[in-house]
């Protein structure tokens, strides 16, 4: 039965994973946050995983018992060990292990000064994105150009409603509100053109909120960046 069990839950992983790559998947990751982020959906994937078989090993363990009676000083016992070791034990354990890998996880994708960070800042609007690069006057719709392997801090803030920035491949998403600016932190790994969308219900055009962020070499931006440096604003 073990093993019939253990078939089964090999099939409906594979079934489960079938949709872990693509332009929208946080498990096809193409920065160092998203990385983070899969790895520790991973693990979390894993430890649950394990979790299941032993809780239905134990209940099938349960079904074979051949129901002789039990005393009860010893019944009490018994069910005191399940207590301690499966309902503190076991939780407190999974949630330390939990957070030893996700609050450092999480520290280093905060927006810590750094050197060469670049700054984009995208204003959300119902329904809308408006790009602005702060150093180089260049205002963009929908569209966001980044280098590569260069850490971008994306100034985020809404102009209406609350709205969020995702971009699933580069990293975790982080809301838009209005009269606040957020800033979140992403970079690309390589060359590509990486889809985004607003993560946060924002009205009737919300599932038609998308942007891109394109990623090009460091010789490429820079060509774009002149490009549009020199084009009249009128124009753009």
């Amino acid at each position: 039965m073990l093993k019939r069990l253990a078939n089964s839950l090999v099939v409906a992983s594979s079934l489960f994973l079938t949709a872990c790559s693509g332009p929208m998947s946080t498990l096809d990751p193409a920065g160092p946050s998203a990385r983070m982020v899969s790895g520790l959906w991973w693990g979390m994937f894993v430890v649950g995983t394990l979790v299941l078989v032993g809780v239905v090993w134990l209940w099938w363990h349960a079904m074979q018992r051949d129901g002789q009676s039990t005393a009860d000083e010893q019944l009490q016992e018994k069910q005191n060990r399940w207590v301690i070791w499966g309902g503190i034990a076991l939780p407190t354990a999974a949630i330390t292990v939990l957070l030893a890998f996700g609050i450092p996880a999480g520290h280093r994708m905060l927006p810590w000064p750094a050197g060469n960070v670049m700054e984009v800042h995208v204003e959300a609007r119902q329904w809308y994105w408006q790009v602005h690069y702060p150093e180089h006057d260049i205002e963009l719709l929908n569209e966001i150009y980044i280098p590569v392997n260069t850490p971008i801090d994306f100034h985020l803030t809404s102009q209406d409603v609350i709205h969020s920035f995702w971009v699933p491949r580069l990293g975790g998403k982080l809301d838009m509100i209005p009269g606040r600016t957020n800033v979140l932190r992403l970079e690309a790994d390589a060359p590509g053109t990486y889809q985004g969308q607003c993560a946060e219900f924002c009205g009737r055009a919300h599932a038609f909120m998308k942007f891109e962020v394109i990623a090009l070499s460091a010789e490429d931006f820079a060509a774009w960046q002149q490009e549009h440096e020199e084009e009249p604003k009128d124009e753009r």
